[in-house]
Parts: structure tokens; sequence; C-alpha cells
């Protein structure tokens, strides 16, 4: 299995750089010169104390020293991208690219990109862990019991609650709840993450960041229902109709023991590809409730940034989404080997 991750690792790399080298190509077919930009404001800054016959002159100077900061002082495609990951020195022999940890600026928030991600990347990953873990946790059982006690009223209620679940979508869902909870009810705030002008700290901080919450996780997890636990409940199915479980039922054992140690065991290889793709998704945000219930949050990063044009952000966020995709792939071959012996892979 080691060798296996290592080989797995180096194909990782091999896409990465292949996938990277053609985001950053159609990045420089984008509209977007930070150096003339950069150039163009330091003379809007300064230009009361430029001669005006001199202000040419100094846009050229500036341009090009702004040019050769950020390594654009070359037409060659392939240059401009080994000094944008850091490889490539720059004009003055350094080397300033993301190996170095200059992952670009933001000029719709004024500051670097790396500063920028922080707080939406904690609000993304709170909100989707918590939503994940509740969804897996009513799933999944759900899922078994649908499975076990199949054609009876249950379970053919259940499946027609989740297939209406499952059809409707998020957006509609997230108007449905914020109509009963909020207009009619008045339980929950429509959004937002804290109080109006509130500097709660401790005990009240969690506690006010948790109501606001509620309503978003409880549409995220309800929007989650449907197709999981119809995919547990298949799986579960399939699993229970093997000759393996026949066997172990005239042997004798227990119902519970030969439902949740032989088929659940069984009935996890599917299961476990979508198991592992939710907790990868924990990073990437939910564009449709972040951007509903105003939650600064992964998603709603991306949407600002694709609104304003703002590059660099964007190169960041999709080359970081190429990459939760390619570990997303290698922990479920992984996963399929910890769930099944049959799948390992011992060369």
């Amino acid at each position: 299995m080691g060798k296996y991750i290592l080989k797995r690792t180096g194909y990782m790399l091999i896409v990465l750089v292949i996938l990277s080298f053609l985001m950053f190509m159609i990045y420089q077919l984008m509209p977007n010169n930070r150096a003339y930009t950069d150039a163009k404001q330091w003379i809007t800054d300064h230009k009361q104390t430029i001669n005006p016959a001199e202000i040419d002159q100094k846009f050229e100077e500036m341009y090009e020293m702004y040019q050769r900061k950020y390594g654009t002082d070359t037409d060659n495609r392939l240059v401009r991208y080994l000094r944008w990951v850091g490889v490539y020195p720059l004009y003055d022999g350094s080397y300033s690219g993301l190996l170095q940890g200059n992952f670009g600026y933001s000029y719709e928030y004024k500051d670097d990109v790396v500063n920028i991600i922080g707080a939406p990347m904690r609000n993304t990953v709170i909100i989707n862990i918590f939503a994940t873990i509740l969804a897996l946790g009513i799933t999944i059982p759900l899922g078994i019991i649908c499975a076990v006690k199949r054609g009876t009223i249950g379970d053919r209620a259940v499946s027609i609650i989740t297939i209406v679940g499952y059809s409707l979508p998020t957006f509609l869902i997230a108007i449905l709840f914020i109509w009963i909870f909020c207009s009619n009810l008045g339980w929950f705030p429509p959004s937002g993450m804290k109080t109006p002008g509130s500097n709660y700290t401790g005990i009240k901080y969690l506690i006010d960041t948790l109501y606001y919450l509620a309503l978003p996780l409880i549409v995220m997890t309800f929007c989650s229902l449907g197709g999981m636990t119809r995919y547990v409940r298949a799986s579960m199915i399939e699993a229970l109709s093997m000759d393996c479980i026949r066997t172990a039922r005239a042997k004798g054992l227990r119902e519970k023991t030969v439902i949740y140690s032989h088929a659940w065991r069984n009935a996890l290889i599917p299961v476990v590809t979508l198991v592992v793709g939710w907790f990868i998704g924990i990073f990437s945000g939910s564009l449709v409730i972040e951007e509903m219930f105003a939650l600064n949050g992964m998603g709603k990063l991306m949407i600002t940034a694709l609104r304003t044009s703002d590059f660099d952000v964007i190169m960041l966020l999709q080359l970081f989404y190429v990459i939760l995709a390619l570990l997303g792939n290698l922990l479920i071959d992984i996963a399929y080997g910890l769930v099944d012996p049959r799948v390992r892979v011992n060369k």
C-alpha cells in the first residue's frame, strides 16, 4: 500500500503541474495587467509631486519596475508560469511564487490573497463539518432501516419524502425554510452570522454564532438526506441479497450481526465514495446556501471574485479545488482498501 500511495502521489503531482499550467495559460488571456494597474495607481497617488511633462516617462519607469517585480517583464509564457510557481528567478535573481508563499493580491479587498481566505475558510469548514456529520448520522441509519424493512409503510413513506427532497432545488428549499422558520414562526434570523452591532466574546459569541448558523445547517442537512438515504438503501438491499448473507443467516447468526457485521461492510464499498467526497467538499463551500444566508464562506468568496474579476483570488481557489479533487480520489482508493481487503493494493 505504501508503494501504491507514493506512486499515486507522483501521478498527482504530474496532473497538478499540467492543470496548473493550463489554468495559468487561460488566466493570461484575461484582460488583467497587475503591473499596469499598480503603475497607474502610483502615478495617481503622486501626480501632484510630478512634473506634468514627465508623467508619461515616470509611468513607463514604474510600469517596468512593477513588471520586473511581478515577473511579467517577458512575453515568454513558460517563463511567466515558472516564475508564478516560484522555480524560476525574477529580474533581480530572487524567487517570489507559490512555493515562496506569494499567492497574489486582491484588488477587491486591498490585501494579499492569503490573508483574505482565512475567515471564509474557517466559516465554511465549521458549517460543512456540522452539516456533514448531521447528514451522515441521519442518512446511514435511516438507509439501513429502510433496506432491512423493505416494502413496509415506513420504507415507502421515507422513499416518497427523500424523492421530494432530492428533486427540489436547494434555493427553493432554503426559501421555503426561511418562510416557515423566519417569517411565520420567527425562530431563526434570515441571514447573517452574528447579531448586528454585537461584540460578544466567549460563550456568548459561540451561542450567538450557533443561533445564526442553525437554519443554514438545517437546510444543508435536509438537502443531503434524499440522495444519501436512497444510496445507502440501494447498497444495503444489494448487499442483503448476496450469497454470503444467506449463508450467515443459515448458520444461525443473530440478525444484528448479519446486518452490521456482514451486509454493512459490503454495502460500504459504493457508499464510501460519497462519504469521502462529502468530507473533501467541506472545504469548497456551498455556493447557494452561503449566498442566500449571507454567510462569509468560500462559496461566497468565489462568487464575489468572479463578479469583480479578482483574478488572483480565482486562480488560487481553482488551484485549491484541483488539489482537493486529487486528494479526494486518493483518499477514496485508500478507503476502499480499508473497507474491503479484497481491493487492497500491496504492490
